[in-house]
């Protein structure tokens, strides 16, 4: 199953539903670049609802008469949302249908625009969220006070649920492929999988490991501020730097969050964090589970990365239109995840059939 994870801030402040309808979850691609208007990729800005990344993607390429490793994106988004993202077809001879061809009553075509590059994973500045929670149950004071220390303060940066697969059988999956891969007497013979797969599995366990130590750093108070040894990492940018003496400036870069404190990616090669911080990283992996993990990422080839553990919801705002009916709008960066927000509110009950008590990846 997947682990219950701590609230930064305490106590449940509400409890609520979402996804009665795919419009209670909005995300909008926030661009890392402006198209060139020239070359021989088409960019489309598309707006889906109720429809995974990949089921759209396979649409665009059978609409453009191309296979399917033609068309690219940048991100993958939530089926059981309306979400605006951009997809690049690749048309050497710069001859695209008509887009209206395209359209749907899940599907419409914002915008086209010619690129001279095909669109990369990871190449967008980030995405804006807009959530309507319905049936809230709670005291306005509480959850507006919890919102205000959000805004303020941060959030701690979960991988979601949805990095983890059904009930966390991803993690389970990966213990199981590391012992196949290592052999042994009570090691299954390893199956033939495909590369999506293994690093589907990869990723689950480095994720597991970076949300238990971000779940000590909780417990300890120190996620969003930082501890003897600590690594910090840059807003908006994986760039790491430390560790090195805390003095003002660092504090400063702190409280305007230009920099946040870090979790291991695991990897080959030593921790880059030392001291306190260096400690409590190695006492949260030291279970006969977390060893497992980690040495079935070394083996695997993967290095020792980082990655922030306090995320910023940008702009966070909100609004009653009726008693029990509460909207948040806000932004977050690329490879975090809006329900981080949700798990330190409350209770929120998804209506697509997944419990929302940790993080979910948009």
């Amino acid at each position: 199953m997947t682990a219950v994870l701590p609230r930064a801030y305490g106590e449940a402040v509400l409890r609520a539903a979402i996804r009665s309808v795919p419009e209670d979850f909005r995300v909008e691609e926030i661009p890392l670049f402006e198209p060139t208007g020239e070359g021989e990729h088409l960019l489309l800005t598309v707006e889906k609802r109720g429809m995974n990344t990949a089921f759209a993607a396979r649409r665009i390429a059978a609409w453009a008469g191309l296979p399917e490793h033609a068309v690219s994106y940048a991100g993958l988004k939530d089926r059981h949302a309306v979400t605006r993202q951009w997809f690049s077809v690749h048309l050497p001879r710069r001859i695209a249908p008509d887009t209206a061809a395209l359209e749907s009553g899940d599907l419409r075509v914002i915008a086209a625009a010619w690129h001279n590059r095909k669109l990369p994973r990871g190449a967008l500045a980030g995405n804006r969220f807009t959530l309507l929670l319905r049936e809230v149950q709670g005291d306005r004071e509480a959850i507006e006070r919890r919102l205000r220390d959000i805004a303020a303060q941060g959030l701690p940066n979960w991988f979601g649920e949805q990095r983890f697969g059904h009930d966390g059988g991803n993690v389970a999956a990966a213990l199981a492929m590391f012992a196949s891969e290592q052999g042994g007497a009570a090691a299954r013979p390893p199956r033939r999988m495909r590369r999506e797969e293994r690093s589907l599995l990869l990723s689950a366990a480095r994720s597991a490991l970076f949300n238990r130590v971000l779940a000590a750093r909780i417990g300890d108070g120190s996620w969003n501020r930082g501890c003897e040894g600590e690594v910090w990492t840059l807003e908006g940018s994986r760039s790491v730097f430390g560790p090195e003496p805390w003095n003002e400036t660092l504090a400063a870069r702190l409280a305007a969050f230009d920099i946040h404190p870090s979790g291991p990616l695991w990897g080959l090669g030593p921790l880059r964090a030392q001291g306190a911080a260096a400690a409590l990283e190695t006492a949260a992996l030291a279970d006969a589970q977390s060893q497992a993990l980690r040495e079935g990422l070394e083996r695997a080839g993967l290095k020792q990365e980082r990655r922030a553990l306090r995320l910023v919801a940008g702009g966070l705002r909100w609004e009653w239109r009726e008693p029990a009916t509460l909207v948040l709008s806000f932004a977050l960066g690329p490879g975090s995840y809006a329900t981080a927000l949700l798990q330190e509110l409350g209770d929120v009950d998804d209506a697509s059939g997944r419990p929302h008590r940790s993080s979910e990846s948009a």
